[in-house]
């Protein structure tokens, strides 16, 4: 009988276990972002998620801007997820659009909804 009893605890418990770990599900998104440097000097930028451990392009890299034209940046991300725009001037990150280098300031028009609307061009002056 303790076996029986055994098993069918073990049963039961991994199907809870089961229905409580389920991996969420997040659809996938793209987000446009356009982008202008009037600065005169070079600038570089990233984007930052707010909802997870996350940067476009990733991996200790940088969008560079060497130029005043409208640059477009297609990032894919989760529905719903909040994303920033930080941007600086390249080699000294204490002049900052957005949130800044690394995610480091508060803005309070630099960030934007993934898969809720269009995105305003962010100008960089």
């Amino acid at each position: 009988m303790k076996t029986v009893t055994r098993i069918f605890l073990t049963l039961v418990l991994g199907l809870v276990a089961g229905t409580m770990f389920q991996p969420v599900e997040s659809k996938a998104e793209t987000m446009l972002w356009r982008v202008k440097s009037l600065y005169p000097y070079r600038v570089q930028l990233e984007f930052y998620s707010e909802n997870r451990k996350f940067e476009w392009p990733g991996g200790g890299q940088a969008y560079a801007e060497n130029d005043s034209r409208t640059h477009r940046f297609s990032l894919t991300c989760n529905a719903g997820e909040k994303i920033c725009l930080g941007a600086w001037v390249t080699g000294n990150a204490e002049k900052y659009w957005g949130v800044g280098l690394h995610n480091k300031y508060g803005c309070s028009n630099c960030c934007f909804t993934c898969g809720d609307s269009e995105i305003p061009r962010q100008v960089l002056e």
